[in-house]
């Protein structure tokens, strides 16, 4: 008979539910961030954060997307975005959301995708 509990799986190893990584928090102190919103690292450390603010860290050395970012550390969308307003608030990253120009030259090749459909 085996000594570990019967939730361990060997395999998994431990297991760290994400919301347990911000503190069941569920928003930053600051604004919600677009998917879409570029990310970059703008200082260093003062203090040593955890490895998933490292994690953070080091994919946001060149500008990413939030949800890129998601992605690339393997969180929630949502877990990301509390660290995020974290590091935000500590002065160790800026969010950068797309400009509005942006979403009009979006808006522009929609209608030409939508009159391009109409067309056939």
């Amino acid at each position: 008979m085996s000594d570990s509990p019967q939730w361990f799986d060997e395999e998994a190893g431990p297991i760290v539910r994400p919301y347990a990584l911000i503190r069941g928090r569920t928003h930053s102190s600051g604004d919600t961030f677009d998917l879409v919103a570029t990310v970059r690292v703008i200082g260093e450390p003062t203090d040593e954060p955890g490895p998933e603010q490292q994690l953070i860290l080091r994919a946001a050395r060149n500008p990413i997307s939030v949800a890129d970012l998601a992605v690339e550390i393997d969180l929630p969308v949502g877990v990301v975005r509390v660290m995020l307003g974290d590091l935000r608030d500590n002065g160790l990253i800026s969010v950068t959301s797309p400009s509005a120009g942006g979403a009009r030259s979006n808006e522009r090749i929609l209608k030409e995708v939508i009159n391009g459909l109409r067309a056939l």
